[in-house]
């Protein structure tokens, strides 16, 4: 398609969303951003996400990639997608970017984190959408030394979701830790790699919180490393408390970067 390479990044509530792939007969944050880009452009537009984020998944740092008229300047696009896109979609900013530029081909990193409620209120109306509410105490101990198993390069496919073939199944996790919150709400789990598989940060968190809470020994994530099917995962964690935090690029300039 003719056309200037531009790349947004968006935030969105995914409660409302049956993830970010196109469908039929389904609301997506694709469908939502490429109908409002071919109100503006006048034709179709197709974009390409740099994570296809899962129903009820939320993400602060989406980055799609598509290509409007020369016309368009970025700010001017902002604008009027802010203008035209539905409330629980957001554009933080426009920028033009490389010939050859793919959101999810030229990403070389991505950093997600996992929101666990620990508290009763963690059921509330105003939080329940955005995170586990898993209303139990875990011990943060269990939390901290499970996490540090998953540093480094390893072959993942035990937690990944099945029928998901690939050339090969490792990732290389440069940050995976807890930190606790304010209050004794709970933890958020911060995980940077360089790739993810489909549904990985869900079962590792899911994992790691039935071994916070006594439910399976701590020694089970290194065995679990080890296997190359997913069968003795724990299930995975739901997905109100995912959040797509960054996506990193090489070809970006750091001061326009996602």
């Amino acid at each position: 398609m003719p056309g200037l390479p531009c790349f947004a990044v968006l935030q969105y509530a995914g409660q409302g969303f049956q993830g970010w792939q196109k469908q039929r007969a389904a609301r997506t944050v694709q469908g939502e951003l490429e109908r409002v880009l071919e109100r503006l452009v006048g034709r179709r537009v197709v974009t390409h996400a740099a994570g296809r984020t899962d129903a009820g998944v939320h993400a602060i740092g989406q980055v799609a990639s598509f290509k409007v008229p020369a016309r368009w300047q970025p700010e001017e696009l902002l604008r009027a997608l802010n203008a035209l896109l539905p409330p629980d979609v957001w554009v933080d900013r426009v920028g033009r970017s490389p010939a050859g530029f793919h959101a999810r081909r030229s990403a070389t990193g991505r950093a997600y984190r996992y929101v666990v409620g620990c508290d009763r209120a963690s059921a509330s109306p105003f939080r329940r959408p955005f995170e586990w509410a898993l209303g139990l105490p875990l011990d943060d101990r269990l939390l901290h030394g499970s996490a540090e198993a998953f540093l480094g390069e390893h072959d993942f496919r035990s937690f990944s979701a099945v029928g998901q073939d690939k050339p090969h199944y490792r990732c290389v996790i440069t940050r995976a830790e807890w930190q606790a919150r304010e209050r004794g709400q709970g933890f958020i789990f911060h995980v940077e790699a360089d790739r993810f598989l489909h549904r990985m940060v869900r079962f590792l968190v899911g994992t790691m919180v039935d071994v916070a809470r006594g439910r399976r020994p701590v020694g089970d994530v290194a065995q679990l490393l080890s296997v190359r099917d997913n069968a003795g995962a724990s299930p995975p964690a739901p997905p109100e408390g995912l959040y797509l935090m960054h996506v990193r690029y090489p070809t970006i300039d750091e001061g326009a970067q996602p």
